[in-house]
């Protein structure tokens, strides 16, 4: 099939290796990837801070961007939720209504996409190290995606996964940490901690905006982790 990957602003602009890496995988699995270069964001940075007819302005070209896709795979579990969960909100009563419910029907985050649409669990990765998983708010509560970058990550050789004691949120929230950065790094802390305890040598998530987060306290912090994306992971050598 065609496979339309949407990269949020935060990959494409610091993290490009993690579309490169999602792009390896779906063309190794036999899949032609689409790639839009524009839009990159999808509004929610003016969505979570309320200014939604800001929001619509942006999020309206990325529904005409997306409108004729086959399927589309998002690169985050936040942004994921922002066109899936929140777009039919956000559009509720415009003209648009329709478009973006019929946009949200086709898209996925990248590891639901890969385990519950392709059925696929095992790519042949090899990563020898002890890691633990970072669930981001928005993939677990909003998409409800919690098993599938564990069945990924159960198929990898050498990878050992240690899970944290509690699942909490890593304290990023985009505005969140910028409105309220004291509480935003007691939030990250707490998570650092608990990443701390389980002895991994990497925290991996689907995120790359929380592990941007997590990774910042690491190096502030001096801590002995280092954050890597799923898809890193997962991808061909």
């Amino acid at each position: 099939m065609t496979v339309t990957l949407y990269i949020p602003c935060f990959i494409d602009l610091i993290y490009p290796q993690v579309g490169i890496a999602m792009v390896r995988i779906l063309e190794k699995l036999g899949h032609r990837v689409e790639c839009p270069e524009s839009p990159a964001c999808c509004g929610q940075p003016a969505f979570n801070t309320g200014y939604w007819d800001e929001s619509r302005a942006t999020a309206v070209k990325v529904l005409d961007q997306l409108k004729d896709a086959e399927v589309v795979v998002i690169a985050s579990g936040s942004c994921g939720a922002m066109i899936k969960v929140f777009y039919p909100d956000l559009f509720a009563g415009t003209p648009q209504e329709g478009l973006a419910r019929q946009v949200s029907a086709k898209c996925f985050e990248f590891s639901q996409f890969l385990v519950d649409m392709l059925g696929v669990t095992d790519l042949g990765a090899r990563f020898p190290h002890k890691v633990t998983y970072h669930d981001g708010c928005h993939s677990l509560r909003e998409m409800h995606i919690h098993a599938a970058p564990r069945q990924l990550m159960a198929r990898v050789q050498g990878l050992e996964l240690v899970e944290m004691k509690q699942t909490v949120c890593c304290g990023f929230g985009g505005t969140f940490s910028a409105k309220f950065p004291m509480i935003s790094t007691a939030m990250g802390e707490v998570k650092c901690e608990l990443a701390l305890e389980t002895g991994a040598e990497y925290v991996v998530s689907s995120d790359s905006s929380c592990l941007m987060h997590i990774q910042g306290l690491i190096d502030r912090r001096r801590q002995p982790l280092k954050t890597i994306h799923l898809a890193e992971i997962l991808a061909p050598a």
